[in-house]
């Protein structure tokens, strides 16, 4: 059985097992202070070609979103959301169990423009409501689409006259910024979001996020809230160490590059099968439409989750490439398909 359901089924790339093998057993201080995280920060400032920013090494997305949102939100201030956005929909309540309402607004595409935060800015008008604060973007979304720089340059220039907060979400920000379709580099980001991370879990790491704070007066205090939530780490060590291999050099954009390239390989298949998708992704996930009995069959050698139903006869699943997915996997699952056609 081998696995497309998402793009964290394996450990880490053999680089970044190495790499921790071998500063094993060095001596270091803990909570973040270490040499290797500090390095790896120092190496991001200069790969994002900023020195202002701060940045924060985490374990996980959701730990990373709820510390950040709690931070940067009052007790009755609330967050703007897609309705497939993963504070909403895979974090168990976690932004509202700190105390903060999530917005939702129903989207097709996964992605949030500026009139769908004016129309909740529009119905939320005194004290007797929560106040819209802060915009939640995730990069690549939870269907696969991605975010263009036209795109992020009006949402910025919308929160900026209305005093919000426009945070990213990157746990597949790898995938987004080195898609056939993207127009962003990592250095465009601090010019237009406030804050936003960078996945390492789904991109080759055992575990970590790199939270970067763009924002001024999001800054103050923020190893405070980090350790109050459980998210500033003794051993800090284990990220950085890992950031900083995947930093070093292309090594973090290549392992994104691969996991691209192996869900084009799908992509394109599955087109030529004439299969329609439930959504225009150009990231690792792709939801192909399929009828429920090729489904059944492909689920004999192949675990993926059914994603939604289209009707009695048809579903879409959803498909996730990672970084160590193998060629010949993807080549036997579309042999599979093929053959069931």
């Amino acid at each position: 059985m081998y696995s497309f359901k998402n793009d964290y089924s394996e450990g880490a790339h053999p680089r970044i097992l190495n790499a921790l093998i071998e500063s094993n057993l060095v001596q270091e201080d803990g909570y973040g202070e270490d040499s290797y995280s500090l390095k790896a920060i120092e190496l991001l400032k200069q790969k994002i070609g900023r020195t202002d920013v701060d940045i924060h090494l985490l374990t996980g997305g959701t730990q990373t979103n709820l510390t950040a949102l709690s931070a940067f939100l009052r007790p009755h201030e609330a967050a703007i959301a897609a309705s497939t956005g993963h504070i909403l929909t895979h974090e168990t309540g976690a932004i509202e169990a700190t105390g903060h309402k999530i917005i939702s607004i129903e989207v097709d595409d996964g992605k949030l423009n500026p009139s769908h935060i004016k129309s909740v800015l529009d119905a939320h008008t005194d004290e007797h409501m929560v106040k819209p604060k802060l915009v939640y973007l995730s990069n690549t979304t939870e269907i696969g689409t991605i975010y263009k720089q036209n795109e992020l340059e009006q949402l910025r220039d919308f929160c900026q006259v209305n005093n919000l907060i426009l945070f990213m979400d990157g746990a597949r920000l790898g995938s987004a910024l080195s898609s056939t379709g993207n127009d962003l580099t990592l250095s465009d980001l601090p010019i237009l979001v406030d804050a936003f991370y960078i996945g390492g879990t789904k991109n080759g790491a055992l575990i970590g996020e790199a939270l970067v704070i763009c924002r001024d007066s999001l800054k103050e205090d923020f190893r405070f809230h980090m350790k109050q939530k459980g998210a500033l780490l003794a051993k800090g060590r284990l990220l950085g160490v890992q950031f900083h291999e995947l930093f070093r050099d292309n090594l973090y954009f290549d392992l994104a590059i691969h996991a691209n390239r192996m869900a084009d390989l799908l992509r394109d298949e599955i087109t030529k099968a004439g299969f329609a998708f439930l959504t225009q992704s150009l990231s690792n996930q792709i939801f192909p439409i399929l009828p429920n009995s090729l489904i059944t069959e492909l689920q004999r050698n192949y675990s993926f989750y059914i994603w939604e139903k289209i009707d009695s006869d048809h579903a879409a699943i959803r498909l996730v490439t990672s970084w160590a997915t193998k060629e010949d996997e993807v080549l036997a699952f579309i042999a599979e398909m093929n053959r069931n056609l």
